[in-house]
């Protein structure tokens, strides 16, 4: 198998705990694998006031927690991931904060050669996902012009069918 073209994964809740539990992990076995694409660029959004740096030490913190007893966390495996990692402090109900993520997406492409391709995880509650579905189209940040676009929704999908039905409709 392939590891997957070049891309950006965006985290929309870069800080919870969906991110640190899953996501990274995920990742760090995905580089085990041979399956990290070659380029990446992780772009983790919350609202908290923090650097790149600090957050990418907390999700290695983290990460060499959930590993198995005595295990370290193998640079080289953990390079690829961290390389690249971008902590942008937003409002997820801002339109200036899907502005900032649209800049940050062409500059990352354009230095890294991304292709356009991107990742749009939802590690949120799910009241968030309908307004971030909307204005990361309003940014225009869902067009598939150049690459791929994405959108992933963390379950539950809503708490109850009605709301699941009106999820599906925002999104």
């Amino acid at each position: 198998m392939n590891p997957p073209p070049p891309c950006a994964i965006v985290i929309f809740g870069a800080n919870g705990d969906l991110t640190r539990r899953l996501i990274v992990p995920a990742l760090y076995n995905l580089a085990r694998s041979g399956l990290l694409p070659d380029k990446l660029a992780l772009i983790g959004v919350d609202h908290n006031d923090k650097s790149s740096e600090e957050w990418a030490g907390g999700l290695k913190d983290f990460l060499a927690k959930t590993l198995p007893d005595g295990e370290a966390v193998d640079e080289k495996l953990w390079a690829p991931i961290a390389r690249n990692l971008i902590f942008l402090k937003g409002d997820f109900e801002d339109d200036g904060a899907y502005a900032k993520l649209a800049d940050l997406l062409a500059q990352t492409d354009k230095k890294d050669g991304l292709r356009g391709n991107v990742l749009f995880y939802m590690a949120v509650a799910d009241r968030f996902f309908g307004t971030i579905a909307g204005k990361l189209g309003k940014a225009g940040l869902g067009k598939q012009d150049k690459g791929f676009r994405r959108l992933i929704v963390e379950k539950p999908f809503g708490h109850d069918l009605d709301s699941a039905k009106a999820l599906n409709r925002d999104v």
